[in-house]
């Protein structure tokens, strides 16, 4: 098979996986860090300074909940433009009837 063939496939895998991922309640390292894009690594540093919900039923193995890691990544929302904009309008009026 030619090189590109196999970027191709390897791709192809990749998304076939991610998609088998999203299906599971219950995440081993591989697969929280396939579902979240973060390295092995970086999971690990977060799972051992209690950055990232986690569970370790036999005090080694590490997994993670699917649902929970969603909303872990959903944290810290940013305002849009106009959300911060009607927010201050909002702010203004209501000052402004306070007087």
């Amino acid at each position: 098979m030619a090189l590109p063939e196999l970027d191709q496939m390897n791709e192809r895998l990749e998304r076939i996986e991610g998609l088998l991922v999203a299906n599971k309640t219950v995440l081993t390292m591989r697969e929280a860090a396939i579902l979240t894009g973060l390295s092995l690594s970086h999971l690990y540093k977060l799972t051992s300074t209690n950055g990232i919900p986690c569970y370790k039923p036999t005090g080694k193995a590490i997994y993670f909940n699917r649902e929970e890691l969603e909303a872990w990544m959903l944290r810290g929302r940013k305002a849009t433009a106009e959300e911060i904009e009607a927010a201050a309008c909002t702010h203004i009026a209501v000052k402004e009837g306070a007087k």
